[in-house]
């Protein structure tokens, strides 16, 4: 049977079971049971458990299932073997080809990252398996941890890589090196969530053996020499030890995660100054990420109010139309915005790292707004970044008028934001509903179903939103039981509808707020809500006269074709050296990237055509969302002109 068509049997077989997952990632409200460190900060929402949502068919499932294919594609062993080399546990003739074929690009044996997927994989792993309920990503998971303790156990220290721990040595002696801490990051919450999304106690003893390895081995440093060495990017890997520290309730690993305190990074947040520069974007925001876990596990005030502060900061001067942010990887003067539509804008990684910092805000706060920053990131960039024809990814979100997404290749690439991407489509349930003890909140219109244990109701979502405006839910209740749903109301609507049982209600909340329906529900009740969508303009700050087009959360681009795209595109080229950075989309000097509008009212300027997301304009254009863009050339910043 082809390996697709088996994994989707696989998960179509057993889409109403639970397993046996006893929660998903760090977020407030989950993994009851497995933490000795619980948060001890206020909360406004929790969140449900992964494995208490599953998602129905639509967009977000397809692009699940495309992912769980290249998943469960990648052999095991070749996953493990540049672990198995670098421990001395594998021997093969002339380098093992005959029996192990190696991952290339950042996974080659003689790249400084290599081991970074494999970490990946394991929370991706993990992920799958909450959201499906199906054994075989439970069972390539340990089959991967079981490979993993192998090698550690050769190393004898506790210490766990794919490279030698001279490349940690070079890093504490300030000498170059890429990234190791990076690296066990993903590695540290790859076995993180093995044991939270999984049940794998034995990932739990190999991550807390390479916790007392780190101790050990950073313990002894003077002050100078962790400067010295936290200037190399680390990653998230200061929330692993905070993570790692609620889990066991370990006071080192609480001083593990406090050493890698990054003073010139988080010291001038602190003083809720924007500090950015032209700093690296997703060094940033993994690090203020570690800050919101400080502030849930201490209260600590001052983690809190800097990881605000950053978040609006981010939003309100740093973020692109679809939700993304960065330019080559760094921030930029704002002042300057429109003159970075690069074909490099958009590192997944940092949209990746932004959405897990905005749950962790959610939960504090319950504000709508970051629901509707999460919608709109989650849409126009995570759920755009795949490609339907082959499942591979894009690194960047390019915003270059004329420009293309580039996607990975099955076998060379293996980029950061490949790795974050087996994440990114394993989890789409993980965000769509929140509760407390007043009611569940329903934050994303996405077809799915959830199941709130402790009230005994479960409610099923069905929607073909965006394509419509509607959508409606259906409450399954043991008993009769009375409690809130509080639907968002988003930023980008007006006039919403409201029926309950085919009973119109009165709405008197306003946009980027909550509406609250508090009743006894009963088995059988049902819900829909009626969103009117519009098309709005975004203008650039600094240029009026450079807009994108929006149709409620969706950015829409315009259709520009395939000429001059030259193979391999749109896939990257391995043999060029990080070609993904250095790209030539070779845009025809006569693509046309303006528009004619009249800005107050920008909707006369489009007609939409059928069902489907589809508009045309005047001028001959075809307009559709950005996340439907594949395979050519597109416009999302337009250059407007006056009717």
């Amino acid at each position: 049977m082809n390996k697709k068509v088996l994994v989707t049997a696989f998960l179509l077989g057993s889409w109403a079971v639970s397993g046996i997952v006893s929660a998903q990632s760090v977020y407030p409200g989950q993994h009851q049971g497995k933490l000795k460190k619980e948060t001890v900060a206020p909360l406004q929402t929790e969140s449900f458990d992964l494995k208490d949502v599953r998602l129905l068919p639509s967009r977000f499932r397809d692009n699940m299932l495309r992912d769980s294919a290249w998943m469960t594609s990648i052999d095991v062993n070749r996953l493990l073997h540049s672990f198995r080399t670098n421990a001395g546990v594998f021997a093969g003739r002339e380098g093992g080809y005959m029996t192990v074929k190696k991952l290339a690009g950042w996974e080659s044996l003689d790249c400084e990252l290599r081991g970074h997927t494999t970490g990946h994989m394991l929370s991706a792993l993990g992920l799958m398996y909450a959201s499906t309920g199906s054994e075989i990503f439970k069972l390539k998971g340990d089959s991967l941890v079981n490979g993993l303790e192998e090698v550690q156990n050769a190393l004898k220290n506790g210490y766990l890589s794919a490279w030698p721990e001279e490349l940690i040595n070079r890093n504490i002696q300030g000498k170059g090196v890429w990234a190791p801490w990076y690296t066990l990051h993903k590695l540290f919450s790859g076995l993180i969530d093995q044991y939270l999304y999984a049940d794998n106690k034995k990932a739990l003893t190999i991550v807390t053996r390479m916790g007392d390895w780190a101790y050990n081995k950073l313990n002894p440093l003077s002050e100078e020499t962790r400067k010295l060495m936290i200037r190399n990017e680390f990653g998230g890997i200061n929330e692993s030890f905070y993570n790692l520290y609620s889990i066991t309730g370990d006071e080192r690993y609480r001083w593990l995660a406090e050493y890698f305190y990054h003073n010139d990074v988080i010291d001038p947040l602190k003083e809720l100054r924007d500090d950015l520069g032209t700093k690296h974007t997703n060094t940033f925001i993994p690090k203020v990420i570690a800050e919101a876990r400080n502030y849930e596990l201490t209260r600590n005030e001052t983690s809190r109010k800097l990881s605000e502060f950053f978040w609006h900061t981010m939003i309100d001067h740093h973020t692109f139309a679809p939700g993304c942010s960065s330019d080559k990887e760094h921030y930029f003067d704002p002042k300057k915005f429109s003159q970075h539509l690069t074909g490099y804008t958009g590192e997944t990684c940092c949209t990746y790292n932004m959405l897990k910092l905005s749950r962790h805000l959610f939960c504090w706060t319950g504000d709508s707004s970051i629901a509707d920053y999460y919608e709109r990131a989650l849409y126009n960039h995570i759920l755009g970044q795949q490609d339907p024809e082959t499942g591979m990814v894009s690194y960047f979100l390019p915003l270059l008028s004329g420009s293309h997404k580039l996607y990975s290749t099955k076998e060379n690439s293996f980029w950061c934001c490949v790795g974050s991407g087996f994440e990114n489509h394993a989890k789409f349930g993980e965000a769509i509903y929140y509760h407390n003890n007043q009611g569940i909140y329903v934050n994303l219109f996405i077809p799915s179903q959830v199941t709130w244990k402790e009230k005994g109701l479960t409610i099923r979502q069905e929607t073909e939103f965006p394509k419509e405006e509607t959508t409606r839910f259906t409450l399954s209740a043991e008993n009769p039981v009375r409690t809130t749903v509080y639907l968002r109301y988003p930023s980008w609507s007006k006039d919403v509808k409201v029926l309950v049982n085919g009973k119109k209600i009165s709405v008197k909340q306003k946009p980027g707020s909550y509406i609250a329906i508090t009743r006894e529900w009963k088995d059988g009740d049902q819900i829909s809500a009626t969103y009117p969508m519009q098309i709005k303009l975004e203008t650039t700050p600094d240029n009026p006269n450079k807009a994108a087009l929006l149709y409620g959360p969706l950015v829409l681009a315009g259709e520009r074709g395939t000429e001059g795209m030259q193979a391999p595109a749109p896939f990257s080229n391995p043999a060029l050296y990080n070609d993904y950075y250095t790209y030539n989309f070779h845009v025809p000097a006569h693509l046309r990237t303006s528009l004619r509008l009249d800005k107050k009212r920008p909707e006369r300027a489009l007609q939409r055509v059928g069902s489907d997301l589809k508009f045309t304009t005047e001028q001959g254009d075809v307009i559709r969302p950005l996340y439907d863009l594949h395979h050519q050339r597109y416009v999302v910043y337009w250059d407007l002109q006056s009717e």
